[in-house]
């Protein structure tokens, strides 16, 4: 049973916020995934006697997963509803979660972290749940968008410390085999709620003020041209993006903080991320995404660099908390972008297809920065290369900015 279909008038009403607030939750618990091999990065490097390199490796085979996951999953929305996915993704969370912490070595690890954990499971909370949420909502699509994906960011202050509680408590094989126990009985009753459909008639993408977007040339060139550009965009900002949040824990371990308080960090980081996603949210609203965009990434490349001269504890959480603040609202502009300038009859494929972008950008960071680690013996060198690729984020999102300006001024004086 999906009850009556959806029409336009369901767009922003009562039933789209209970939706919203459940997709948010699924994203919270779904996201588990995307940080739990965080935590234990220094017990997989210990318990299978590896370098940080390939103790890095599982994050990376995670990302990818994730990213691949989000189209597989995405279409799997299109065809049956965003309710398949979900329920996709709450076994291949369970089962990847108890497989990897049955595993024999780091290659077993390696593979419940990839196929289950990343491509079967914490894909199908993220992209589908963004497109569908984003065909439920019109003149707060930005508030709603930057809601739905503060669960990425809700489970990274949440899963951390409860994970490394219970990992110096039973273990961390014990935590995962528990992890996997209740993604299944907390998400599988949660995605009955998504049986809906979302309206057919989806609304035209809106800009900021009101301007409705040119869909076929969208900042003057070719949709694959400007897609393409967001996808290098997209991996460049998360492969800064993942400096600090793949490698915070060890970085404190290795600063002799230990990695308790390289946890509350990762936390303190992602939960500062969730306000800064709001705030986000409401801003593009405002300004658009581009602009947002822009703000976010200039940001980032200013907290990276506070993490250079700063190796004080206290100095660490104060970085590690305006981290958050500066950089929560960079990956839900993407997926505004796109709604913005593109057909919305192509939104689904084209967000997923940015957002994997993303997500492989997390995942060659979060490798890369542990081989620079095992390169050079330090993470000064990590951070300089994450402030590299963030300036290459910001010159691509500035000539967009720059083209879609010249766009509009062009379209005033005609």
């Amino acid at each position: 049973m999906t009850g009556r279909a959806a029409t336009t008038k369901d767009i922003e009403s009562p039933y789209a916020w209970m939706r919203l607030a459940v997709s948010l939750l699924l994203m919270t618990v779904g996201g588990s995934g995307m940080y739990s091999v965080t935590v234990v990065l220094p017990r997989i490097q210990e318990d299978f006697g590896v370098a940080r390199a390939d103790a890095s490796l599982p994050y990376t085979l995670t990302m990818i997963g994730f990213g691949l996951g989000g189209i597989l999953m995405g279409r799997l929305a299109d065809r049956f509803g965003v309710l398949v996915p979900v329920g996709v993704g709450a076994l291949g969370l369970g089962a990847g979660f108890i497989a990897a912490g049955l595993a024999p070595n780091l290659w077993w690890f390696c593979a419940a972290q990839g196929l289950l954990i990343g491509l079967l499971g914490t894909s199908a909370t993220f992209a589908p749940l963004v497109a569908d949420t984003s065909q439920w909502f019109d003149r707060r699509r930005g508030v709603a968008l930057a809601i739905c994906m503060s669960g990425n960011y809700t489970a990274g202050a949440v899963w951390p410390p409860i994970m490394q509680y219970f990992i110096d408590s039973v273990g961390w094989r014990h935590t995962y085999v528990g992890m996997g126990v209740f993604c299944v009985v907390s998400m599988l009753p949660l995605a009955l709620v998504l049986r809906r459909r979302p309206p057919v008639h989806a609304p035209a993408p809106v800009l900021a003020g009101g301007r409705v977007a040119a869909l076929d040339r969208p900042m003057g060139m070719k949709p694959a041209t400007v897609q393409m550009l967001l996808c290098v965009a997209g991996v460049a900002c998360c492969v800064a993006m993942s400096m600090p949040q793949v490698h915070i824990v060890a970085y404190c371990g290795d600063l002799g903080f230990g990695a308790a308080r390289g946890a509350e960090m990762l936390s303190l980081m992602l939960g500062l991320g969730v306000v800064s996603r709001l705030a986000s949210g409401w801003i593009s609203d405002r300004i658009g995404g581009l602009r947002t965009l822009l703000l976010g990434s200039i940001l980032q490349g200013v907290a990276l660099l506070m993490f250079l001269p700063f190796q004080g504890l206290v100095s660490l959480y104060v970085v590690a908390g305006l981290f958050g603040l500066f950089q929560g609202g960079i990956v839900p502009a993407y997926a505004l972008i796109v709604r913005e300038h593109f057909s919305p009859r192509e939104a689904g494929a084209r967000v997923g297809t940015v957002l994997m972008a993303t997500l492989f950008g997390m995942a060659l960071g979060g490798w890369m920065s542990g081989a620079v680690f095992d390169l050079t013996g330090s993470y000064r060198a990590a951070f300089i290369n994450g402030i590299a690729w963030n300036l290459l984020n910001v010159s691509i999102v500035g000539f967009l900015m720059f083209r879609a300006s010249r766009l509009m001024r062009a379209g005033a004086m005609a």
